[in-house]
């Protein structure tokens, strides 16, 4: 579907109908991101929610229209939803009858998505959009594993398998090609949070740095949406794990499959990202100290590959001293000349009640961090 039809645009907000729908795309040009002749400043939030959890275009527009607010230019989003049986509240995007998918152009499966791409440009904001998971949430890799090889497969068979890699090329092919010439899509992102090891917590012991696992896989990937869609940025959606198995920090050491530094070397993958949760990680000691550092390192990768990075997540829960730590992170993020950041995660509160709260949620009423939100947006711009 190359154009998205005025009837999607219902709902829409008095904010939304000043803001400036996104025209043109957005491309990488050194370390940075430029529109045109113009820089175009990465900056928002993620929401993979927003497509997923059965809102309805007006719903869709506040939510967008509340991280707007804050100055944001760029959401991230999921792109995927794979299911063994449909289901009837939410919207998913592949269905899964042994051991074969079906996309799902309907109403509560592509079509939604419309409706996505819409709200966003109508808040002036483009989407940042991730095909699928590493992990077990709303299906993922292990979903295509367990129909195509059954009780036989691995996790990191994903990465490997030519039917499921197949598989996973025919989905892209329905979902990218949709919106080729979409400019409300920023990006593509091969997957969230690659790695050897997915919710089963199993692999099949091939699956390495050392190998080049998931960096073949990437670059193949990533070739692949290129060739089918020229228009969009492509990204991994990784972590950003280092591959330095002297360091004394388990998130460099390369143990998860990841190396970011060979993985930004790829061709067709226009920028890198990183990912940023101390606590998960067990960086406790020092766990703002550890995410500074983690930003700066990243920032040199940036540099030295001359490809613009982005901290794509990063977050700590409310028990865990917001204000203090993302005041530093910001910080770093700023002086460090990293390209762009998108928090984890948008929040609001919607006629069906509040969007999704894993703690780490901030909402439009939360003042202190929102507006620490709206000043970080305002200070990356104005940083040029």
């Amino acid at each position: 579907m190359k154009v998205l039809t005025a009837c999607l645009l219902a709902g829409v907000s008095l904010l939304a109908r000043a803001a400036t729908i996104p025209t043109g795309f957005v491309k990488a040009y050194n370390q940075k991101f430029m529109l045109g002749s113009a820089e175009y400043t990465l900056v928002g939030s993620n929401s993979y929610w927003v497509g997923l959890t059965g809102l309805n275009s007006t719903e869709m527009n506040q939510a967008f229209a509340d991280i707007a607010a804050t100055g944001a230019t760029t959401v991230r989003t999921w792109g995927f939803n794979e299911v063994t049986a449909p289901i009837n509240y939410g919207a998913y995007y592949q269905l899964w009858t042994n051991g074969t998918a079906a996309v799902n152009y309907g109403a509560n499966g592509l079509q939604n998505f419309d409706m996505v791409v819409a709200a966003a440009k109508a808040n002036g904001l483009r989407l940042i959009v991730t095909l699928t998971n590493n992990w077990s949430d709303y299906g993922g890799m292990d979903v295509y594993v367990s129909q195509i090889l059954g009780a036989a497969g691995y996790h990191d068979d994903f990465y490997t398998n030519p039917t499921v890699i197949a598989a996973y090329k025919n989905y892209i092919n329905a979902f990218v090609s949709r919106y080729e010439a979409e400019p409300g899509i920023l990006a593509w992102e091969l997957c969230n949070e690659p790695r050897c090891t997915g919710s089963p917590g199993t692999q099949s012991g091939a699956c390495s740095t050392a190998n080049l696992t998931i960096t073949t896989w990437a670059r193949e990937i990533s070739a692949y949406i290129k060739s089918i869609d020229s228009n969009h940025l492509v990204g991994l959606g990784d972590e950003g794990w280092f591959n330095e198995p002297s360091s004394p920090y388990y998130p460099y050491q390369g143990g998860e499959g990841i190396d970011f530094n060979a993985n930004l070397a790829i061709y067709t993958l226009d920028y890198g990202t990183l990912h940023l949760y101390p606590f998960s990680w067990g960086q406790t000691t020092d766990p703002i100290g550890f995410g500074n550092m983690w930003i700066t390192d990243h920032a040199t990768s940036q540099k030295n590959y001359n490809k613009p990075v982005i901290v794509e997540e990063f977050g700590v829960t409310n028990t865990q001293n917001q204000t203090t730590t993302y005041t530093s992170w910001y910080s770093t993020i700023l002086s460090s000349g990293m390209t762009g950041d998108l928090i984890w995660q948008a929040g609001s509160y919607l006629p069906s009640g509040p969007t999704p709260n894993d703690g780490y949620t901030i909402y439009p009423n939360e003042t202190t961090l929102y507006e620490m939100e709206t000043q970080h947006a305002a200070a990356i711009k104005a940083r040029g």
